[in-house]
């Protein structure tokens, strides 16, 4: 073993000599073994590579530490395999990353609903790497939800970072916003503005919780707010603006306004950055408590993403501050 894999065992737990156990599962055989070759250059051991149709066998061997799973379209047994291998990775707490295609992104993010898995779309090697990069990050003992909102924001731009780097090294062969709060304070803050009350502290929140919140911003506004901030595109360089978080607020603002449910797919092209960049920002922003997963209740193969009210709130004083200044933003 090298020095480099007994020190990713050694950090995440595991004896000296006993790599972390990884299971791949793909349709495409020429997937499968690139798959497997890059788990085992991370230095993973591969327990099994198989078929999608091997997760419905009733003998199913254990997952081990990490699966890696291939679905770029979703039929009947794909969905089948995907709900299969989501229940036991969340049983069993091995860590999933499932690619998929643009066109199947919805019902694999309507699937996998209680795993938490790492979803990239058409990855290439370079990301994929990433991903193993998080997972081992992750049974090393880093874990982010015990990260400051600040050190999360950065290590997330520092994860897109690299993965630009290494995709661009991969085709070349064949700091976070800080504001005036306190150190407590939240990248992804949104809260009430603060009032002074007369009274004792109770009567004061129940004066604050009983206020009038100001209604969220007419949807025509917020598309032509969006369509002004894409026309940046078609002048700069786009990396310019690489951090998704507001368009995706935005889009989510008017779809709520307009008594509109958007898909995951639909949130991604909104977000104008790559679908898994996407991703990774609109998992973040879940955990921060910004957005919420909603299941369609007619449909338990469809998901949706939404604002939380906390965060359709903080949009709509947002926009009550602006006031008519808004218009004369765009």
């Amino acid at each position: 073993m090298s020095s480099a894999n007994l020190a990713y065992s050694v950090a995440a737990g595991e004896p000296a000599g006993l790599p972390l156990v990884l299971s791949v599962f793909a349709d495409r055989a020429h997937l499968r073994g690139l798959m497997r070759e890059d788990a085992e250059a991370a230095g993973f051991r591969i327990a099994q590579a198989a078929d999608l149709a091997a997760l419905l066998e009733g003998d199913a061997r254990p997952l081990g530490d990490v699966v890696l799973l291939d679905c770029p379209r979703v039929a009947g047994a794909e969905l089948a395999a995907l709900a299969r291998i989501d229940m036991r990775a969340a049983h069993s707490g091995a860590q999933l990353v499932v690619s998929t295609t643009m066109d199947a992104l919805d019902d694999v993010f309507a699937c996998m609903d209680q795993s938490g898995p790492q979803i990239l779309v058409d990855p290439g090697r370079a990301e994929r790497m990433i991903a193993l990069g998080g997972v081992l990050a992750r049974l090393a003992g880093l874990r982010l939800r015990e990260l400051g909102e600040e050190d999360r924001l950065m290590l997330l731009r520092l994860t897109e970072q690299v993965g630009q780097i290494a995709e661009r090294l991969e085709r070349m062969s064949p700091t976070p916003p800080s504001g005036a709060g306190s150190a407590d304070d939240s990248v992804f803050r949104f809260e009430a503005p603060r009032r002074d009350f007369a009274g004792s502290p109770a009567q004061a929140e129940d004066r604050l919780a009983r206020a009038v919140r100001p209604p969220l911003p007419d949807p025509r506004l917020v598309r032509r707010i969006i369509r002004h901030r894409q026309l940046r595109a078609r002048f700069f360089d786009g990396d310019l603006f690489a951090d998704p978080a507001w368009d995706i607020l935005l889009d989510l603002t008017a779809a709520r306004a307009e008594h509109r449910r958007v898909s995951v797919t639909s949130l991604c092209i909104a977000s104008g950055v790559p679908p898994t960049t996407a991703l990774r920002w609109i998992g973040q922003m879940v955990e921060t408590g910004l957005l919420e997963r909603v299941e369609d209740e007619a449909d338990r193969r469809r998901a949706f993403i939404a604002l939380t009210d906390k965060a359709a709130d903080a949009m709509a004083r947002y926009f009550a501050d602006l006031g008519t200044g808004a218009a004369r933003l765009v």
